[in-house]
């Protein structure tokens, strides 16, 4: 998955979910928390992959995943092509109306569409662009 798309949360909670997303993402999806104050989204295979490691940790390891596990929703897109992001995912990631979906290779983000339009000026600089090119041996 890859781009970048901004939409609107409806009155509702309801979310569009972009064509060329859905198409990548599925009948189905898991949406849970992301590790920058967004949310991210897992198609079924990379979710069956992510659950397949989580069920590998050890017991009492087992905390870091606790809350994690806990506010995953899994969302099926109505005719529409619009999902219920649940009040505590949107409170998390701090979304109030308008957001933007990244892809992220395996996965997708969903950002506040302000949070992320300031990390992107801050990091769209061109010495940290020639730095994350160095770090990934480019």
């Amino acid at each position: 998955m890859y781009g970048k798309y901004r939409h609107c949360v409806d009155p509702k909670g309801r979310l569009f979910v972009p064509a060329k997303l859905r198409e990548e993402l599925g009948e189905a999806f898991y949406v849970t928390l992301g590790s920058q104050n967004c949310l991210t989204v897992y198609t079924q295979s990379s979710w069956d992959a992510f659950m397949e490691k989580a069920n590998a940790v050890p017991l009492h390891q087992y905390g870091s995943l606790r809350f994690l596990l806990a506010n995953v929703v899994k969302c099926e897109p109505d005719k529409q092509g619009r999902f219920l992001l649940p009040t505590e995912l949107r409170a998390f990631a701090n979304i109030t109306q308008n957001v933007v979906f990244i892809g992220q290779g395996s996965h997708a983000e969903i950002w506040d569409a302000e949070a992320y339009d300031a990390l992107e000026r801050e990091q769209l600089k061109p010495e940290n662009l020639l730095a994350a090119m160095k770090e990934l041996g480019f």
